[in-house]
Order: C-alpha cells, then structure tokens, then sequence
C-alpha cells in the first residue's frame, strides 16, 4: 500500500463519516482513527518498510504504534451502525451471557438500524467470554460487541 492508496482511505472517511478504519493484510496492518476536527489521530503500521506520512495541516508524521499482542480471543464485532439489544424484546432474557457457548449460527444480539431489527449471529465457535456494550446502547460499524474464547 502506497501513500495514495493511504490519503484516498482518508477521504473516503472524511467524506462517509467514518471515524475508525483498520486494515489486514499478510505482513501489513494499518489503523486510522478521526478525531472531533477530522484529521486522523492515530496511526499504525507493521512492516511497512519505512512508510511514512503526515497528518492534514502539515503535521509531522505519527510515530508507529506498536501491534496489539496477539490474544486466543476473537471480538464479535458490529457489522453497522445501530443500536445495540440483547434481547428479542424488554421482557425477554438475553439472547446470550457470559459462559455461554456459542455456534457460528447462534444469535447473540440484535442491532436495530432504521427501525429495522436485525439479528446478529456470532459467526464462530467457542465461549462468550465478556459483554462489551452496555444494552440499549449506540454501536458503530466494527466495533467489538462480545470477546468470545474459540474452541
């Protein structure tokens, strides 16, 4: 990835309103975060064989951040914008709680988007481990719901 590629990932948050992006690939990692004003506040990057570029305004480039370190958990995370539920409805119990295990099939959530109800299922196998987000809560694309501990 190229320094072009890297500004035209901006814009396209800048212009969609997106305020975090991450991106995986093989020896390369990046992470763009937006701040309140639009520039980007954090980056980082792995082996990217000294990339390097700065913020809008001329800034200085940002020093890499080191990785995260790899964990045996995987996050369930939100596949859009919407408001988090636990449950199917106010009186019903939670679709899941921490312990319990889980298929790629089960429904762990709901995230309601435009007073559509839409089920969220956990796409692995293995043991929901903690709850992340708090019951009728705002949640936005990518952000994790529930670490799960595969088995």
């Amino acid at each position: 990835m190229d320094l072009k590629d890297i500004k035209a990932i901006i814009d396209l948050m800048k212009k969609n309103s997106v305020s975090e992006f991450e991106l995986e690939k093989q020896d390369f990692k990046i992470r763009l975060k937006r701040g309140g004003n639009g520039a980007v506040t954090s980056t980082s990057y792995d082996d990217t064989q000294g990339l390097s570029f700065a913020q809008p305004g001329g800034a200085p480039a940002l020093p890499p951040v080191p990785a995260t370190p790899v964990t045996s958990e995987l996050e369930i995370k939100s596949p859009m914008i919407g408001t988090f539920y636990r449950s199917p409805s106010p009186e019903a119990a939670s679709y899941i709680e921490v312990g319990a295990e889980v298929n790629p099939e089960t429904v762990v959530c709901i995230i309601e988007a435009m007073k559509v109800m839409n089920e969220i299922k956990a796409e692995a196998r293995g043991v929901i481990t903690q709850v992340m987000v708090e019951n009728a809560k705002p949640v936005e694309f990518g952000q994790p719901l529930f670490k799960l501990r595969p088995s």
